[in-house]
C-alpha cells in the first residue's frame, strides 16, 4: 500500500512539476554523474598526495574518491536510485575497501541497500510511462483548444474583451503543447543515450522557446484571474484600455524573463542543452515568476470568492449588478 501511494505521488509530482523541472531520462542522470566524476578526477592533483594507493574510480554508477590502503570508503546510493525509489525509508550506503590489490568488491551491493525495482518497474519504463501520459494529455488539449479557437474566431458575435483574453490563454496552451512536442523531437531524436550530449544552438533555442511558452501560459492564467477580480471591484471598467496592458503582461513579461535566463545561462551555466538546472540562482529567473503568478492568482481567487459571497448576501442587489454575473 505504501509503495502504491509513493508511486502515485511520484506520478502526480511529475505531471504537476513538468513545466518547471525538466524530466531527465535515466541514462542522462548516469551520464551527468559520470561527467561530474571525470571533472573531479581532472581537477585532482595526484602529485600532492602520493601516499594514496587507490585512485579515483567510476563504476558506472558511483564515483569513488582516492583512499589509502586499509581505508574503507562509504558512499550514498547513486542519484538514479533516489529518483526512482518507491520506498519511504532513507537509503543506506555502499562501501569499498582500499587494499594492496586496489579497490575491493562493493559491500553491501546496490540491490541490497538501494531498492528501486521491487515491483518490476525499471527507470526506463517509468520514464516512458510518464512521457506517454503527458503526450496523450497535450495532444488532447491541442485538438480541443484548436477547435475552440476556430469557433471563437469564426463567430463575430463572440468577439469581446473577455473572449479575447480567453483566446490568448488558448493560444498559450497551444504553444505550450507544441513546444513540448518540439522539445521531445529534438532531444530524443536519438534512441540511445546520445541525446544526453546534445549541445547545439538549435537545441538550446528549443529550450528557450519551451520556457517562454510555459511562462506565457502561467501569466495568461494570472491575467484571467486578474480580469475577473477587476471586473468585480471596479464599477466602471475600461476593458479596452486594460486589455492593452494585459497583452503586454501576458506576452511581454515572459519575453523579458526568458531573455534574462538565456543570457545568464550562456555566460554562467552554458552546459549541455540547458535542460538541466543545477544552478538554483539562475533557475529562479524562470521558477520565481511562475510561482509568483500562482500565489497571486490564489489570492485573487480568495478575493473573488469573498466578493461574490458578500454580493449574494447583500439585501439590495439590483438589476444592474446582474450583468456582472452574466459576464462571469
Amino acid at each position: 500500500m505504501a509503495s502504491t501511494v509513493r508511486k502515485c505521488q511520484h506520478l502526480f509530482l511529475a505531471l504537476i512539476l513538468l513545466p518547471l523541472i525538466y524530466c531527465m531520462h535515466p541514462d542522462c542522470v548516469i551520464q551527468l554523474e559520470k561527467e561530474k566524476c571525470m571533472e573531479r578526477m581532472a581537477m585532482d592533483d595526484h602529485s600532492s598526495e602520493p601516499e594514496l594507493d587507490c585512485r579515483w574510480m567510476w563504476d558506472n554508477l558511483t564515483c569513488w574518491q582516492p583512499a589509502k590502503i586499509g581505508q574503507v570508503v562509504w558512499m550514498p546510493c547513486p542519484e538514479l536510485f533516489e529518483v526512482m525509489s518507491e520506498e519511504n525509508d532513507e537509503f543506506g550506503k555502499v562501501s569499498r575497501n582500499c587494499t594492496e590489490a586496489g579497490w575491493s568488491e562493493m559491500f553491501p551491493h546496490y540491490v541490497d541497500v538501494c531498492p528501486f525495482n521491487e515491483n518490476g518497474t525499471s527507470p526506463d519504463m517509468y520514464y516512458v510511462s510518464v512521457k506517454a501520459l503527458y503526450t496523450v494529455g497535450y495532444s488532447t488539449s491541442l485538438v480541443s483548444l484548436t477547435t475552440a479557437m476556430v469557433i471563437l474566431c469564426r463567430f463575430r458575435k463572440l468577439h469581446c474583451t473577455r473572449n479575447f483574453i480567453h483566446m490568448n490563454l488558448f493560444v498559450s496552451f497551444i504553444l505550450r503543447a507544441i513546444s513540448v512536442f518540439i522539445k521531445d523531437g529534438i532531444l530524443y531524436a536519438e534512441e540511445d543515450s546520445n541525446h544526453c550530449f546534445i549541445h547545439t544552438v538549435e537545441c538550446k533555442s528549443v529550450m528557450v522557446f519551451f520556457h517562454y511558452c510555459v511562462l506565457s501560459n502561467y501569466f495568461w492564467l494570472f491575467i484571467e484571474g486578474l480580469y475577473l477580480f477587476t471586473l468585480l471591484v471596479e464599477t466602471f471598467f475600461p476593458e479596452k484600455r486594460y486589455f492593452y496592458w494585459y497583452t503586454i503582461i501576458g506576452w511581454g513579461t515572459p519575453t523579458i524573463c526568458v531573455a534574462v535566463w538565456a543570457v545568464l545561462r550562456a555566460h554562467f551555466d552554458n552546459i549541455g542543452c540547458w535542460d538541466i538546472n543545477d544552478n538554483a540562482a539562475i533557475w529562479w529567473v524562470i521558477k520565481g515568476p511562475v510561482l509568483a503568478s500562482i500565489m497571486i492568482n490564489f489570492i485573487l481567487f480568495i478575493g473573488i470568492i469573498i466578493i461574490l459571497v458578500q454580493k449574494l448576501q447583500s439585501p439590495d442587489i439590483g438589476g444592474n449588478e446582474s450583468s456582472i454575473y452574466l459576464v462571469l
